[in-house]
């Protein structure tokens, strides 16, 4: 995109890191194949360059992962705490010191550019196994009463937007808590799961502690579905998380669901513009707004609307998209075709809809699945654009004049996970947030994560929460 500063390109080499021909599945501490011997190819969307073969789970490697699982639970949750924070430690320590490398391979196997891999994924990776090894001593200090329980073995699912982050959220807690685990990574993304597969190895974890089984849905609804599973995490759309809730409704597995969002980045007239800028567009495309809690709808006071419009084209315009590897970049791939044709297709109906659409000046590549950051204006509540999640680099845009009436319109959605507020009055911050209907708020900022803090959503958005002494909950028999 054009930018008042030439960048010249500053590649990461990829050279870092080695992604062998094929993966098998790991299972009780080893790499196997698929009982049925299927595999699918996983792809670089940067350049649609296939990166290697993945065995791909069925029915009976679940079962083989849930029966290595349950046998190594006995051992593993009779060792003290203090024990098992060893491992994770060991784990975190691993993490740190392959991080060059793992933000690599995420890079090539997701899309995102390679600076928000390595400035915030693999430290945010590190940092929640590092804390939930703190944890691991001191869960009769929780306040979950004395001596919780583990449950038993946890059945996780987690999404290609954020694979390791979300590995780390899921296992990290499991683990100290003395639970086992079978994780199903995306499909499109099951690299670096496996690769903390090695780690796990590497840091002499117990086998069967830790299972990794990439796979389709179907992979995921045999896991989810399993008799011997006591717990299941699910981090993904709504869609799936209801399908997820009426199969574990009337057993007695224990269910977190992390779902949809269509966060409401409000900015009022009071705010300061440049630090609202800088955080919408972090809240709209940062990993080409493919996050869950991103802020894809700007609610801006009607007095700035004109102001903070055109400060905000000028800031989308400088922004460099193209090649992930290159530290310069700042949008990067989109994760798959398919993810490409739903932002397309929603895109296309906002502007059949009547919204004004804008994009900066800006050539895509000619290979991989590309979409340029994108505005609508003059949108409603009534236009899809406002109401279904786009998980794309897509920003709605809407007025309102008093608080009372942003409030109204951030809670109308389905969904509630998350929503910042831009203003200089901390009375005001306190006061519109509680009435927000949002897991997470953010005050004059936006997608800012930490290990201590928990996350989570209401309404369509799920139930549960992830980090923070709350995360642990999940795992304990309380």
């Amino acid at each position: 995109m054009a930018s008042v500063f030439e960048y010249a390109p500053a590649p990461e080499s990829r050279s870092i890191v080695d992604i062998a021909p094929s993966y098998g599945l790991f299972i009780d501490g080893e790499f196997t194949e698929a009982a049925d011997g299927k595999v699918f190819k996983t792809v670089s969307p940067s350049t649609e360059e296939v990166l290697s073969e993945v065995a791909q789970a069925g029915a009976e490697d679940v079962d083989r992962a849930v029966k290595a699982a349950r046998k190594a639970f006995e051992k593993w949750s009779a060792l003290p705490g203090s024990e098992r924070a060893k491992y994770l430690f060991r784990i975190a320590r691993i993490i740190q010191e392959r991080s060059r490398e793992l933000a690599v391979l995420e890079t090539l196997d997701n899309g995102k550019p390679i600076k928000e891999t390595r400035d915030a994924d693999l430290p945010l990776v590190a940092a929640h196994f590092f804390y939930y090894a703190g944890w691991a001593d001191k869960l009769d200090h929780a306040g979950f009463g004395a001596s919780p329980r583990p449950l038993g073995v946890a059945g996780q699912v987690i999404p290609w937007n954020f694979p390791l982050l979300m590995l780390a959220w899921k296992i990290a807690p499991a683990l100290a808590t003395g639970n086992t685990v079978v994780l199903k990574p995306a499909e499109t993304t099951p690299l670096s799961a496996l690769f903390f597969a090695d780690i796990c190895r590497q840091a002499g974890l117990p086998k069967g502690v830790v299972n990794i089984l990439p796979g389709y849905g179907d992979t995921g609804a045999a896991l989810v579905a399993h008799p011997d599973v006591n717990k299941v995490a699910f981090t993904g759309s709504t869609a799936v998380g209801k399908e997820i809730a009426r199969t574990v409704a009337g057993t007695r597995k224990k269910l977190t669901l992390e779902l949809g969002g269509k966060g409401a980045n409000i900015v009022f007239d009071d705010a300061p513009v440049d630090q609202a800028v800088e955080g919408i567009v972090t809240g709209i495309f940062f990993n080409q707004g493919q996050v869950c809690c991103a802020g894809s709808r700007l609610l801006v006071q009607e007095s700035i609307q004109d102001e903070l419009l055109d400060s905000l084209k000028r800031r989308v315009a400088t922004l460099r998209l193209g090649d992930p590897l290159d530290k310069n970049t700042d949008i990067g791939a989109i994760n798959s075709a398919e993810q490409l044709a739903r932002i397309t297709a929603l895109a296309d109906q906002g502007e059949a809809e009547g919204a004004e659409r804008w994009s900066p000046a800006c050539e895509l590549p000619s290979s991989g699945y590309w979409f340029a950051p994108t505005l609508f204006t003059n949108v409603t509540q009534a236009h899809a654009i406002a109401r279904d999640e786009i998980f794309g680099p897509v920003l709605s845009v809407l007025t309102f004049r008093t608080p009372e009436e942003a409030v109204a319109k951030a809670n109308n959605t389905q969904y509630g996970l998350s929503a910042g507020i831009w203003t200089e009055k901390g009375s005001r911050i306190l006061a519109v947030a509680n009435k927000l209907r949002a897991g997470v708020v953010w005050s004059n900022t936006f997608n800012k994560f930490d290990p201590t803090s928990p996350f989570g959503g209401y309404k369509e958005s799920g139930f549960g929460r992830e980090g923070g002494r709350h995360g642990l909950e999940a795992y304990l028999d309380v």
